[in-house]
């Protein structure tokens, strides 16, 4: 990316050696939650229609939205609440590139001084010129919060290390810092906050597949408690706020109905867009870009997923939106391949493509308001390597976008170097 040399870390920030239970921890990561970490932008049975089928809609279970969205209470204890408004560039965004190509790094590598020092030499010598941070995931906050009622739901798994010095280093390497918030599929707020869950018909806790108890997408404390992490993110200097699992769970029919307390008639997709809008405004207002992760399955299927993601829904209320269209979450006969796996190009290509279209129709025009996750693991044959990432990346920029988002579960992307240039040249194709 940039013919820069490694700058030296901060001193409190030491390279003093490598933890090696936070890498025990990132490699058991990697192989424990190979599958169910992939299928992150998977769906299941009921919700995943045929893509060749642009007409298909997955029915919401909530009543019809409402015309006006709903907006969030603030109750007197919200920490510095910015006014709402517009994007406002702020001062650690304004040099900010608007094309992005990204590493996704886990909590561990995060935790981790020795790994983040190897990424960001990827970085210096390649065209990657952003990096995903875990900050919240589903082992809770990953960094230490000032606010009271934030670090209630910390969790036990550890925190980043000097954090804002790390982030004035990302930067110092020309790196775009972006914080990924898994914002509903909370097991630590769940388990600290039992009243504010997803219910069960009976009134008791519902859980997933997993066993795992998810927050309730329309309870306004739920929604408070994220947006005050994601303002603490963006006041530290993180460039983009990135919220994933902004999403319901599945609603399987081996499971439990789900039932919600504050739906108050909303539908699910509107609940999702209210929330969003919501949470950006007051990012935008304090100067960071507000992102959000969907299935890849939404930039094709017409109206909502089950899981409540619709695309005219989430795609006018985020600065970007970024679809996990891994080639092997699509069915075999998708877009009439065969073997979707073993085409990455075609389907990045097709299933970005739905997207701009979709964005048009919007008469959304930003070129990089689409950043699509590109597949750097193996889920099935063939193995994925270098190869395999330009293929993808060929797709994206034929489908007219320049930037994407490796991911790896593991934060392991040695072998897919090679597939990377060595410097960020525009590639998208004009549409």
């Amino acid at each position: 990316m940039r013919s820069a040399t490694l700058v030296i870390f901060l001193l409190a920030w030491s390279f003093t050696g490598c933890n090696t239970r936070t890498e025990s921890r990132d490699s058991a990561r990697s192989a424990a939650n190979a599958a169910t970490d992939s299928a992150r932008g998977g769906a299941n049975a009921s919700t995943t229609a045929s893509v060749t089928t642009a007409t298909t809609v997955t029915t919401a279970t909530t009543p019809a939205a409402p015309t006006t969205a709903t907006t969030t209470p603030a109750g007197p204890s919200v920490m510095g609440r910015a006014p709402n408004g517009g994007f406002v560039a702020g001062a650690h965004l304004k040099d900010a590139p608007a094309t992005v190509r990204a590493l996704y790094v886990n909590r561990w590598a995060t935790q981790s001084p020795k790994r983040m020092r190897e990424l960001m030499q990827i970085a210096d010598e390649t065209e990657i010129n952003g990096m995903v941070l875990d900050l919240k995931d589903e082992f809770g906050l990953n960094f230490a919060s000032r606010d009271s009622s934030v670090a209630r739901n910390a969790g036990h798994s550890g925190t980043i290390p000097h954090l804002p010095q790390l982030i004035d280093t990302l930067h110092a390497h020309g790196i775009v810092a972006i914080a990924r918030m898994v914002t509903f599929k909370d097991s630590v707020a769940a388990r600290m906050n039992p009243q504010h869950t997803i219910r069960k018909p009976d009134g008791s806790a519902w859980n997933d597949k997993q066993g795992l108890t998810w927050v309730d997408p329309y309870d306004p404390m739920i929604r408070e408690y994220n947006i005050r992490v994601a303002e603490e993110l963006a006041r530290m200097g993180f460039d983009e706020i990135q919220f994933d699992y902004v999403r319901f769970p599945e609603p399987y029919p081996s499971l439990p109905k789900q039932t919600f307390n504050d739906a108050n008639g909303v539908s699910r997709p509107q609940a999702l867009a209210d929330f969003l809008g919501a949470a950006c405004r007051r990012i935008n207002a304090l100067g960071s870009r507000c992102t959000a992760d969907i299935f890849g399955l939404v930039t094709t299927v017409r109206g909502p997923l089950e899981i409540g993601q619709e695309w005219e829904k989430i795609s006018p209320v985020v600065d970007v939106v970024l679809p996990m269209t891994y080639p092997s979450h699509y069915p075999h006969g998708s877009f009439g391949l065969a073997r979707p796996n073993a085409e990455p190009e075609k389907i990045q290509q097709l299933a970005i493509s739905k997207a701009h279209d979709r964005d048009v129709a919007l008469r959304i025009t930003k070129p990089e308001h689409v950043r699509p996750w590109v597949q750097a693991f193996t889920l099935g044959p063939p193995p994925y390597g270098p190869a395999e990432i330009e293929a993808q990346k060929r797709g994206i920029y034929a489908a007219g976008y320049d930037g994407w988002v490796l991911w790896n579960p593991g934060s392991k992307y040695e072998i897919f170097v090679p597939g990377l240039e060595k410097t960020l040249e525009k590639r998208a194709a004009a549409r």
